[in-house]
């Protein structure tokens, strides 16, 4: 981190018009934090708001394509995590930055970590007794945060950076390293706390800056009823921008059996008893925060992981998987948010949308590449797809990318799609098209499950939306009152006209089920 020019402040960190874009999209505008001495600051924001490309900037991670940084008054240019460190600035993510093929001392090693405090912090979280001889993958998950927080505080930064650290942990490490935070107020190091959890941001937090669509909006002093103020910064001004541009008629019959029912899905301490169903001619919209458990969720329903119990049933057979391709076998089709997940990026249009359906349209080995040619080009016209069919996928746009991905399961017949945020990081242009395509799909009689982080998406596109907290369904939401304050609402567990189920505690467990985490790898942010 190199000193540039000093400040007068009184300041511990100050952030100023932090702008960052990768391509054509926008993930940070004008964004700006000011943190005091001594203060637990929390850093606010819908999905795709900018909050982790925000941390990520100011802990080297990310450059910036403008803006200024001061710490303590001295202007400073950060080029990697390792000057960000030195320099007083430490970020602690949801996913350890933790190597899982070394042990916790060559983890220590490698961001020069001192033994004495570290082991003191690790005895404050009731990690007295860990081997440090240990394999990290061999550790379970809420351990492997604890410790990764314990370095973080055992370096003594000025300020300590936790961007959604309490989400997933067990109830009993989150009220632990709340009161540890807590304990930090009033001194000569700041906090800086990212959470979808507004109890632990009233618990902990001084003050909010709050960000929408990568500009910082507003801060908030956090007192009993800033919640609501908090909320209303997130969302903006809501002037009928939600409205659909053309109304749609649900085409559901829930007098036919559900296309896919969902039965007590529990896996860890991810998902809790999740019970939901999905009719023929119906989109059902999934909305939740960061690390809510729908990313387990969909894993799960597309056979990328097995749940702990419960059970899936598809046109009214139970059914498991163990592989994707199960899944696939049983009709379940699924789009994933990151295009580069799902296609084959060397390959053409042609190869990458005829090849889940290849086995159907050939015979003794021998694909019949007039009906192939014909089936891909029926699906690249339907989804617009501006790209003659020969063309390799990576040359094509994001948009397009994730139109492959669509047009794919379109082409090869789609009983029930599963789609992980379709639209993120695409042009206004190629979402209207994805939603019309979804509705289409519906209306023909395939079910659709969406997740999506645009809210606003929900009366789009959606006949009804369930909202997950904490890895349990806490409300379900007819489309015609799915407005994005209700959503938003129901997803941090508020009140908001009628009443919502009690907070969920996390269950209290001390391991993960077994699962060896990989390690962290933090990307950029793109945002939706």
């Amino acid at each position: 981190m190199g000193a540039m020019t000093i400040a007068t402040t009184g300041l511990v960190l100050e952030a100023t018009g932090i702008s960052k874009t990768y391509g054509a999209v926008v993930a940070l505008k004008s964004a700006s934090l000011a943190v005091r001495p001594g203060e637990v600051h929390a850093l606010m924001g819908a999905n795709g708001a900018g909050k982790s490309t925000l941390v990520k900037i100011l802990t080297g991670a990310v450059r910036p394509d403008g803006g200024s940084i001061a710490v303590r008054g001295r202007q400073r240019t950060v080029h990697s995590p390792a000057e960000a460190r030195h320099g007083g600035l430490v970020s602690v993510y949801q996913d350890p930055a933790i190597i899982p093929d070394l042990d916790i001392r060559a983890n220590l090693r490698l961001t020069e970590t001192r033994l004495e405090p570290f082991r003191h912090w690790l005895a404050e979280f009731g990690l007295a007794d860990l081997d440090l001889s240990s394999l990290a993958r061999r550790l379970p998950l809420a351990s492997l945060r604890i410790i990764d927080l314990a370095r973080a505080l055992a370096i003594e930064p000025d300020v300590l950076m936790l961007d959604e650290m309490t989400a997933a942990l067990p109830a009993n490490l989150t009220e632990r390293v709340l009161e540890v935070i807590g304990g930090m107020r009033g001194g000569d190091r700041s906090v800086v706390f990212i959470s979808h959890r507004m109890s632990e941001i009233g618990s902990v937090c001084d003050r909010a800056t709050v960000l929408r669509e990568g500009e910082t909006v507003g801060v908030v002093d956090v007192t009993a009823g800033s919640e609501e103020r908090i909320v209303d910064l997130m969302l903006g001004q809501i002037v009928e921008q939600v409205i659909p541009q053309a109304e749609h008629a649900a085409a559901r019959d829930e007098t036919l059996p559900p296309r896919m029912s969902v039965q007590g899905l529990s896996q860890g301490t991810r998902l809790h008893d999740v019970s939901f169903d999905v009719h023929p001619g119906e989109v059902l919209g999934v909305v939740a925060l960061e690390g809510q458990g729908q990313d387990e969720l969909f894993q799960i329903l597309s056979g990328a992981r097995r749940p702990s119990s419960g059970q899936i049933v598809v046109d009214g057979t139970s059914v498991s998987f163990r592989h994707p391709a199960d899944a696939i076998r049983a009709g379940l089709v699924y789009v994933a948010a990151d295009r580069a997940e799902a296609l084959l990026m060397q390959r053409s249009v042609r190869e990458n949308i005829a090849l889940p359906f290849i086995a159907r349209i050939g015979r003794w080995g021998l694909i019949d590449l007039h009906r192939e040619g014909r089936t891909v080009d029926e699906a690249v016209s339907r989804l617009q797809i501006d790209a003659r069919a020969g063309n390799e996928v990576r040359r094509l746009s994001g948009g397009n990318q994730q139109k492959v991905t669509i047009a794919r399961w379109v082409a090869g017949g789609v009983h029930t799609m599963l789609c992980f945020d379709p639209t993120r990081g695409i042009d206004i242009r190629t979402k209207q098209q994805i939603y019309v395509l979804l509705r289409e799909l519906a209306e023909a009689g395939a079910a659709v499950l969406l997740y999506t982080s645009e809210l606003k998406e929900v009366q789009l596109v959606c006949d009804r939306a369930i909202v997950i907290f904490g890895g349990q369904v806490v409300a379900e939401i007819d489309r015609a009152d799915a407005d994005e304050a209700t959503l938003l609402h129901a997803a941090y567990h508020l009140q908001s006209g009628a009443a919502l189920p009690q907070e969920l505690a996390a269950t209290a467990v001390e391991a993960t089920g077994g699962e060896e985490p990989a390690a962290a790898t933090h990307e950029p942010e793109v945002p939706a």
